[in-house]
């Protein structure tokens, strides 16, 4: 089955030295570009030197050693491989919204580069699998495909794995209804249709990993901590400058600082539009 694509689609999975989005940094990248035109599927694969020392948890799921990365590139050494070879494809991975995504953008934030989610899709095959049939990533390819993962959490085992996974998603639940976050009926969202699958692996409350952000009831970007909590994010920076920069100096993700610093562009322009 080949997808139906309006745009290029990344199949991506990193391996990192260890769970934290912010603090913690790549090791290696797997990538399979799909592409809109019908080409052959091209591929990325690198191990990357991270710079700071591996968790023995990390070394202990994907059995990469500071040893594997001693000689290799750094990440700022690739990131414009890494950017030009993403371009303005839409991304796809397993928990990829809540670890993938988040963690390559800090690490591209990191050497300069800002890596802009807002304009592009990101599907989250585990939000499909764990939706209609919670389970693990070796379980999801055994119940979709009848196949068994090979070298479960190297990059590229886990890319194939999960491109087979989604695969086998769209035809199984052709036609098969489900509900949403608020338990709401949803009818048949399961489609070879890239847009549809972003929406029903996000959750569209949610704008950011970690979080810190999210649309209210009206549809508002509002806070979801600290003493502005549900207070609209663009109008509050505005009035507070103190907390705006707080924000850009404090160990918040990327994913937050960008969507503030554009919060307060538009209601800047919101209000001389007035």
């Amino acid at each position: 089955m080949d997808f139906n694509l309006d745009r290029d689609l990344i199949f991506f999975d990193l391996e990192s030295t260890g769970l934290n989005v912010i603090r913690d940094r790549i090791v290696q990248l797997g990538m399979i570009k799909y592409h809109k035109n019908g080409d052959e599927p091209t591929e990325l694969n690198m191990l990357i030197n991270p710079g700071i020392p591996i968790s023995l948890e990390a070394m202990g799921v994907h059995g990469i050693s500071p040893k594997d990365v001693a000689n290799k590139p750094t990440f700022q050494q690739v990131a414009q491989q890494i950017f030009e070879f993403i371009g303005n494809a839409d991304l796809a991975g397993y928990n990829s919204n809540r670890f993938d995504v988040p963690l390559l953008m800090e690490e591209f934030a990191r050497v300069g580069i800002e890596f802009d989610m807002s304009k592009r899709r990101s599907i989250d095959v585990q939000r499909i699998f764990y939706k209609m049939e919670p389970r693990t990533l070796r379980a999801a390819l055994k119940f979709y495909t009848g196949e068994t993962i090979e070298n479960a959490h190297d990059a590229m085992a886990d890319v194939r794995a999960t491109v087979a996974v989604l695969k086998g998603q769209i035809e199984r639940y052709k036609g098969v209804d489900a509900e949403d976050y608020d338990g709401n009926p949803v009818k048949a969202p399961i489609k070879n249709d890239m847009a549809a699958l972003h929406e029903f692996t996000n959750d569209l409350k949610t704008i950011d990993a970690t979080q810190r952000l999210k649309y209210d009831s009206e549809g508002v970007a509002v806070f979801n901590f600290g003493k502005y909590i549900n207070k609209p994010v663009g109008a509050t920076v505005h009035k507070d400058r103190q907390y705006y920069h707080w924000i850009l100096n404090k160990e918040f993700s990327s994913q937050v600082k960008q969507f503030v610093k554009q919060a307060l562009k538009d209601y800047e322009k919101e209000l001389k539009n007035k």
